[in-house]
């Protein structure tokens, strides 16, 4: 009873049972489905044993050179000669599937009609190649986007730029004591528009980044010390003007391998980015510190100060576009911190926020070293 129930479920399945006898030669060790009769003219049954079936079904004819190797001296569980398409002789296509297999001592070979496993297959391949096409019309009205971007920018900086020669050629003038105030003030919002549109730009460059493959070798991959130490003697001036320390933690190894996945000039902004927030949100007198730690396969890279810290209201949204913090009469877009978390993120690596048990802040950010 039990071996009726097999051999029945098998013909259910839409699948052939043979065993191997000798070179060539098959057992039928199952009930024959109703498509296995559209393809052979004689008449077959359970039990018979029939010669290999080249002339009914022409693929088994090269699958069975492997399939006499795997019974030969395999150790694997089943062979299988993937999909192939026949039409039967009323025009009717179908898609099969063989596997040579070992059930105990016995060498097996099952040939499958795949339905419904054959369209599920065939409409992941379609919904690949559409999410493909999808991809690719991302990138290109990212491209768009990005053009546009660049030119209404240029367009802009060329005002400006014509605006701060005329700001400039006013310091040579014999202005007022107030007069020179109000050049002070016009030339300061200048600077901060320039900084504007370099971030906007930034941002946008690095968006579409983020969408491409990245990929860097020995020569080009960034040493995150002199990183960090190129961009803090670009901000000394800075911080010393505010009267603030910025030092390296001591214990960082000069002659360690500090290279990581990136490239040098976008690491250099978002170093350059977390110290300028550093600076502007730390009191006098204050220090702020720069550790560098190596775990495993990342480096760490973290910033302390001893300012306020972040309010808990905006902790959540410090890394997203256009977010900004409890000063928003600074001048300031809201995008520094959200071009270092996509550009770090791009790179494998993550970025966080933890306020300082002994108060103010510590952001951090990790990346990939880089294995050669």
């Amino acid at each position: 009873m039990n071996a009726n129930i097999t051999e029945n479920l098998f013909a259910a399945l839409n699948i052939v049972v043979l065993e191997r006898i000798n070179d060539g030669l098959f057992k039928i060790i199952s009930n024959l489905p109703s498509w296995f009769r559209e393809f052979c003219q004689h008449k077959y049954s359970l039990g018979m044993e029939i010669s290999i079936l080249q002339e009914e079904f022409y693929f088994l004819q090269n699958f069975l050179f492997d399939a006499e190797e795997f019974w030969s001296n395999s150790n694997c569980k089943n062979l299988t000669s993937g999909i192939w398409i026949q039409i039967d002789p009323q025009g009717k296509e179908y898609q099969f599937e063989a596997r040579a297999t070992f059930v105990e001592d016995k060498k097996i070979l099952l040939i499958e009609v795949l339905e419904e496993s054959y369209r599920h297959r065939q409409n992941i391949i379609q919904e690949a190649r559409q999410r493909q096409l999808n991809y690719q019309k991302l990138i290109k009205n990212n491209q768009k986007q990005e053009i546009l971007i660049h030119c209404l920018i240029h367009d802009i900086a060329g005002q400006l730029n014509a605006m701060n020669g005329c700001l400039s050629l006013l310091e040579f003038e014999n202005l007022t004591p107030q007069g020179r105030n109000y050049l002070e003030v016009c030339q300061q919002q200048s600077f901060n528009q320039e900084n504007l549109m370099r971030k906007v730009l930034d941002t946008f460059s690095a968006e579409m980044m983020a969408l491409e493959n990245f990929v860097v070798d020995s020569e080009e991959a960034p040493n995150i010390l002199s990183c960090v130490n190129d961009v803090v003697e670009t901000l000394k001036p800075s911080f010393t003007l505010n009267n603030i320390n910025l030092i390296l933690a001591d214990a960082i190894d000069p002659l360690a391998d500090w290279k990581v996945q990136g490239d040098k000039s976008r690491l250099d902004r978002v170093i350059f980015n977390i110290l300028e927030n550093a600076v502007r949100y730390s009191p006098p007198e204050s220090t702020v510190i720069i550790r560098l730690q190596s775990k495993e396969n990342y480096v760490y890279v973290s910033v302390d100060d001893e300012g306020s810290g972040v309010p808990l209201e905006t902790v959540n949204t410090l890394f997203q576009k256009f977010s900004q913090g409890k000063d928003k009469s600074s001048g300031k877009s809201g995008l520094g911190l959200y071009f270092c978390r996509i550009t770090v993120e791009r790179w494998g690596g993550s970025i966080g926020y933890v306020p300082r048990s002994e108060g103010g802040s510590c952001f951090w950010f990790c990346l990939p070293r880089f294995l050669s």
